[in-house]
């Protein structure tokens, strides 16, 4: 049994390292400084996604995540440059995640790379 326990990363020696991550994290309202800048990075990214012709967002942006439906081949183009997921391939869906250390400069090349796949008319925008 002991075995199945350092397997699986449940020895209790080890817990340290696991609380002091969380200590670190609940000190001060870290997380809630972290939350909060994800979601102004995802509501960014969401307000310079859905400028873009040719790009629908398929959810009200809420939290740090942002989900749009891009055009045949627009998410391949993309790729090449940014990691993401799909998240209904048969619809063109795709699901971004934004967190603690995107950067404004992140969601503007997001956007810019997006714009650019989908071959509308490049335009400058306030993200």
């Amino acid at each position: 049994m002991s075995y199945l326990r350092k397997m699986n990363m449940q020895l209790a020696s080890k817990m340290r390292f696991v609380s002091a991550q969380l200590v670190a994290l609940l000190t001060d309202g870290l997380w809630l400084r972290s939350a909060s800048h994800a979601n102004e990075m995802a509501r960014r990214l969401s307000e310079g996604i859905s400028a873009i012709n040719g790009v629908s967002l398929t959810q009200a942006t809420q939290s740090n995540g942002v989900f749009a439906v891009l055009p045949p081949g627009a998410a391949a183009k993309v790729r090449e440059s940014f990691r993401f997921y799909d998240w209904d391939q048969a619809r063109g869906e795709v699901r971004w995640m934004c967190s603690w250390d995107t950067t404004e400069t992140d969601v503007r090349s997001l956007v810019a790379a997006v714009d650019a796949a989908v071959g509308s008319p490049a335009s400058q925008r306030n993200v």
